[in-house]
């Protein structure tokens, strides 16, 4: 059997030992360093015996047996088993390994609640709030107070995020303008030799627009509850998913109340070589996981001048949502969480607490 190198791996010490990660499968094992003299021996197709052939002062059973280990973790694939590792080389090589490496093995990372550091943060083991230059001159600026009566400042000041929903559907009409205005085009720009361009009212690096919306409906006068594409030039919303519940939606954000409560979730996507095939370097990747919180606080201040209630989460299930949205997590990959819905009555904000509390915080570090 012909094997080769898996192409997503890296390589590390971790506290005195050698670790080798396949950051698409996940699989991180501590090997003897020889193991990294094997896997170099597989950079194009080879057979067990060639390779093995490679080290005579090595035991040749011992050669074997770590050729079958490596292979067994996915350190080395065989033909049949390479597709997807080809595709994540192919669609990622120009921002691998550095940004590959950080986007494929945090995605398999749960997100998982510590009690025992949530302790430690309550008893004020935490960082400062603030950060000053004692030493440093001056200028105290002028406070003054923002127009309340603008519609902006309310929209801006007004923001919450927003856990509880009551189960009322939202008028179709404010499903449109939320969608419309967040996802939909602002403008097009003649982008000469990149061609057309379109603009919206979140920032985007170059104005590639890597960014898709999902939308999970589940209230929404005249949309029957299910998964839908949101298509942009038409502004339309195309039907995925016709059985996509709540419970599915909140299963897949870790079963998280407010997502279940909402009436509507938008899962935003990146497609990856919109941006990758103008900007080329791995920094580019923050570019694009900036542009989704760019986009986020669009969708938070929209929904609220709405007159919903905005949440934003990223504690997603990566691979089960990628499925369930019908994209294959390398070309097209799960970045953010959005939903809004109609807000329950919450008590007035006692601004009395907090400011007792912002007075016996620990303000500055040391």
């Amino acid at each position: 059997m012909l094997l080769r190198r898996a192409h997503n791996l890296v390589c590390y010490w971790l506290d005195g030992s050698f670790v080798i990660q396949n950051h698409l499968t996940g699989t991180q094992l501590s090997l003897a360093t020889n193991a990294a003299e094997i896997l170099a021996a597989f950079t194009d197709w080879t057979s067990e015996d060639d390779a093995v052939s490679a080290f005579p002062d090595y035991d040749p059973e011992s050669c074997r047996a770590a050729v079958r280990q490596l292979h067994s973790y996915g350190f080395l694939v065989a033909p049949d088993e390479s597709e997807r590792d080809e595709r994540l080389a192919e669609h990622w090589q120009t921002w691998s390994p550095e940004a590959a490496a950080l986007h494929f093995s945090s995605k398999h990372a749960d997100y998982t609640e510590s009690p025992e550091i949530n302790e430690e943060f309550r008893a004020g083991k935490r960082s400062a709030l603030f950060k000053n230059y004692p030493d440093a001159d001056r200028i105290l600026l002028p406070r003054v107070p923002p127009d309340t009566d603008a519609s902006f400042v309310r929209t801006l000041y007004g923001r919450r995020t927003h856990r509880g929903f009551r189960q009322t559907p939202l008028p179709l009409s404010r499903l449109s303008q939320l969608l419309a205005m967040v996802f939909g085009p602002s403008e097009f720009l003649d982008g000469q030799d990149f061609g057309a361009l379109m603009k919206r009212t979140s920032a985007a690096g170059g104005a590639r627009q890597e960014l898709e919306a999902y939308v999970a409906v589940s209230a929404a006068e005249g949309v029957a509850p299910g998964l839908y594409h949101y298509n942009v030039l038409e502004h339309s919303l195309e039907l995925l998913d016709a059985g996509f519940t709540r419970a599915r939606a909140a299963h897949l954000c870790y079963d998280q109340a407010a997502i279940g409560e909402a009436a509507v979730t938008v899962f935003v996507t990146g497609v990856v070589e919109r941006m990758s095939s103008k900007y080329r370097a791995p920094r580019a990747y923050r570019v694009m996981l900036t542009n989704a919180g760019h986009l986020g606080q669009t969708f938070a201040l929209t929904a609220t001048a709405l007159g919903m209630g905005p949440f934003q989460t990223l504690a997603f299930r990566d691979e089960e949502l990628e499925d369930a949205l019908g994209v294959d997590g390398i070309t097209e990959t799960a970045l953010y969480v959005l939903a809004a819905g109609i807000p329950e009555e919450r008590p007035q904000d006692d601004h009395g607490a907090g400011l007792d509390a912002f007075r016996r915080a620990e303000l500055y570090g040391a």
